[in-house]
């Protein structure tokens, strides 16, 4: 593998948007393309009925608590993998893919049977429609299949994006969500050739895109020059320490993940006991926000890899520099991603053709919540998902969201929902406060430049 250890030229503001945007751009528009995926489920399903619409988006919700478990092992090996890529030990890398991989299989094929045997289970946890119910069982039984598969696809991907090979890793993901979404089309309404299959149908088309995605990698694995996948490595490491570091740097993380996701799923579970039409308003103003806060996520992954590889080399003095130009770039963006939002809302109010007048109304005002509510998530994003982790600082993260969420927003959310009977819009208001209640914390924090550590070593 290639790793000439060239950093962007902080003196230089041109080079360094140049060099930043060669790495960041791919990988925004990885995250765009994925989020289309999302977008085209609730398009095309919007069409059929709202039910359907909002079950497959409650469905979602067990996708999401799988991914809090594979962005606990992807975020673990960010931190390692950049900084021993910084270090050009490419070998240690393999190690770091190895034990990436052992816990992603493991967790996917443990929600692939979970969804298999028990998928009414798991739908009554976010609501008591059962007509909700019966459309997320349909979803979840071909899906399930899908999720063990992902583990292997998605931490590959991620190890691309460490080694910087991130046009590869957008070009693999993009051709997946473009036959996702096409075979949404030809599934959900039986065109063509293809039988009606409504909810079943965009379940499918996630698992044959992601099959397909699959096949791809492997292709990358024996012909490029990334990171090897060696099986060997999924039970013996080369260096056994490579294990406890893992875990050393994920551990937080996965309280962090469980925490915040956590709070994010009570958020999607306050919503879907408040009714159908706010549960649709919700997954529709959930997808838009998403999609433009790709660049925000793209930035905090951009930041991790250049700010991990620069303290890897052991050049200290040019992350902590680098830190303060994320900083600063990610308000930036944060600004005018608000306003992107605040510019698609007449537009994300013409698609959803098939929703209640009430809905409507919920939709148009918790879009205008998330315009403002990006310009924090970007924030932190980067922060607290880039800067921090990229020199192992994953503490911090993971008793900032949890005392955040679980200590402030949530019990105000439940309370404003199920005791002061607060309006629909309110309760949402309150549930986006959790960005902006833990800046000061974050901005302390981050001056006190802990994250600023090499943490590679040899034994």
């Amino acid at each position: 593998m290639r790793n000439e250890n060239t950093f962007p030229d902080l003196n230089d503001r041109k080079a360094f948007y140049k060099a930043l945007l060669v790495l960041v751009a791919p990988i925004i528009f990885q995250y765009f393309m994925a989020s289309l995926v999302t977008a085209s489920d609730a398009f095309m399903l919007g069409f059929l009925d709202q039910t359907s619409l909002s079950a497959v988006s409650l469905a979602g919700q067990v996708a999401f608590v799988y991914y809090l478990f594979i962005n606990t092992f992807l975020t673990g090996a960010m931190v390692l993998g950049a900084q021993y890529w910084g270090k050009k030990e490419h070998r240690t890398l393999e190690d770091v893919l190895g034990v990436t991989m052992r816990y992603t299989l493991l967790i996917g094929l443990v929600f692939t049977l979970a969804s298999l045997i028990c998928p009414q289970l798991l739908m009554r946890v976010f609501t008591r429609d059962q007509a909700l119910i019966d459309g997320g069982v349909k979803y979840l039984r071909v899906v399930a299949v899908g999720y063990f598969v992902m583990g292997f696809v998605d931490s590959y991907l991620c190890f691309m994006k460490i080694c910087e090979k991130t046009m590869l890793s957008t070009v693999i993901s993009s051709v997946g969500v473009v036959v996702n979404i096409g075979l949404n089309a030809l599934l959900i309404f039986g065109l063509g050739p293809f039988p009606k299959m409504g909810i079943e149908g965009a379940a499918l088309a996630t698992v044959i895109s992601r099959f397909l995605e699959l096949v791809l990698v492997v292709f990358a694995v024996l012909f490029t020059d990334c990171v090897k996948f060696r099986f060997r490595k999924l039970v013996t490491l080369s260096k056994k320490f490579i294990h406890s570091d893992f875990w050393k740097y994920s551990l937080p993380v996965m309280i962090n993940q469980f925490g915040w996701g956590g709070g994010m799923t009570m958020y999607s579970v306050i919503m879907g006991h408040l009714g159908s039409d706010a549960t649709a308003a919700n997954s529709i103003a959930g997808i838009v926000r998403n999609m433009i806060a790709s660049v925000c996520w793209a930035m905090a992954t951009g930041a991790s890899i250049i700010i991990g590889k620069m303290l890897g080399a052991g050049e200290l003095q040019m992350a902590k520099k680098a830190g303060g130009r994320f900083v600063r770039l990610s308000l930036a963006i944060g600004v005018v991603s608000g306003l992107v939002i605040l510019g698609l809302t007449p537009v994300a109010l013409m698609i959803p053709t098939d929703m209640t007048p009430v809905a409507h109304g919920y939709l148009k005002w918790m879009l205008l919540l998330g315009a403002y509510y990006i310009i924090g998530n970007s924030l932190n994003s980067t922060v607290i998902g880039g800067i921090f982790p990229a020199g192992g600082d994953t503490k911090f993260g993971m008793i900032c969201d949890c005392i955040t969420l679980w200590c402030v927003v949530v019990p105000l959310g439940l309370l404003a929902a199920f005791v002061w009977k607060l309006p629909v819009i309110a309760v949402a208001a309150i549930l986006t406060l959790d960005e902006f209640v833990k800046i000061p914390a974050v901005y302390i924090h981050y001056k006190k430049y802990k994250w600023v550590k090499n943490i590679t070593r040899d034994e």
